[in-house]
């Protein structure tokens, strides 16, 4: 990407969690030009108040993601206000959490329509402008259940899924036009933001992340390092690493082991009130922020994203370490 000038970056579902995180994150960029799509104006004054906090030019725009008029729309008026867009991150969801057949049909067609479809629209609205500069960054928000599902989190995981096949189909095509722009995508494990708070919940207790649980900044980190690095795929905390890994050697084994244990452990021990709000068709009316109601479980550092984004350096010292051994055990020999 062109240095030359500040970066202009598009966050979606910037209003609250791991996409308020996102935008604060690439605020503190010298110069950064952060647009912030979301529905829930609150939140978007919040996150605005923040960017500008932290020294970035903030733009904050209420649409609803599903509606891609409204998406490409946003698209041209960020380029009208700060320039050519450099970064697209596709963060907007919102889901159901509830067994699959006491999800209704249009509850599961409107989580799929935010998080599936709102990053298709997104992604299609960044490279309607990319592709004729030949050049720019598109950031998919996936999780460790692009790969594998898990129970009470249908209209989620086929959404995330559906992400990484289109996310797959699309690479190919830049390849075979040999186009500059480049897609990836960010594998992440349970974090604590607010969608646990928002979110349409038709379980007995209220939901929860499956420990070990992350902060959303973790998150942000690997999203910036992802949008600076030519990585098709970033994979965030051990969690996702076992999940994916382990699903790639016995899905029958995983399958058995959710089956067991992952609804227990998606619900707390708290009742879900029968008022609870949700943000399924209409955004919060207070602001959400980055964090959700977790913080004393969540961890701020990641040891693996650190590993995983320093892997020549592991590297090298690995190859040193075994270069130094050797010789340590030829002069013991000679």
């Amino acid at each position: 990407m062109p240095r030359s000038r500040p970066q202009t970056i598009v966050v979606t579902g910037a209003s609250s969690g791991i996409g308020r995180a996102i935008a604060r994150r690439f605020a503190e960029d010298e110069g950064a030009r952060v647009a912030l799509l979301a529905r829930g104006r609150a939140g978007l004054d919040g996150a605005r108040r923040e960017v500008e906090a932290a020294g970035a030019q903030a733009l904050p725009i209420s649409l609803d993601i599903a509606d891609a008029d409204a998406v490409d729309a946003a698209a041209q008026a960020v380029e009208e206000a700060f320039g050519e867009i450099d970064v697209w991150i596709n963060d907007a969801m919102t889901t159901v959490f509830s067994r699959f057949q006491d999800v209704e049909p249009e509850e599961f067609r409107r989580a799929t329509e935010v998080t599936y479809l709102g990053t298709v629209w997104g992604t299609r609205a960044a490279l309607r402008r990319m592709l004729p500069r030949d050049r720019g960054t598109i950031v998919q928000v996936g999780s460790a259940l692009a790969y594998r599902g898990v129970p009470l989190q249908a209209p989620y995981c086929g959404a995330k899924h559906g992400i990484k096949g289109f996310q797959e189909s699309l690479r190919c095509e830049l390849r075979n036009s040999g186009s500059r722009v480049h897609l990836t995508m960010v594998q992440l494990p349970g974090v604590n933001t607010p969608q646990f708070d928002h979110c349409r919940d038709k379980l007995p207790n209220e939901p929860k992340p499956v420990a070990p649980v992350y902060q959303p900044e973790v998150a942000a980190r690997a999203v910036h390092w992802a949008a600076r690095h030519r990585r098709r795929e970033v994979w965030v905390g051990v969690p996702t690493v076992y999940t994916i890994l382990g699903n790639r050697l016995s899905p029958a084994i995983t399958e058995h082991y959710l089956a067991r244990t992952a609804v227990r452990s998606q619900q707390t021990d708290r009742p879900v009130a029968p008022d609870r709000p949700d943000n399924l068709h209409a955004p919060d009316l207070h602001d959400p922020g980055a964090h959700g109601s977790f913080d004393d479980q969540a961890h701020a550092r990641c040891p693996q994203l650190w590993a995983a984004t320093h892997r020549r350096a592991l590297l090298g010292a690995a190859l040193a370490g075994a270069a130094a051994g050797g010789l340590l055990r030829a002069r013991r020999t000679s």
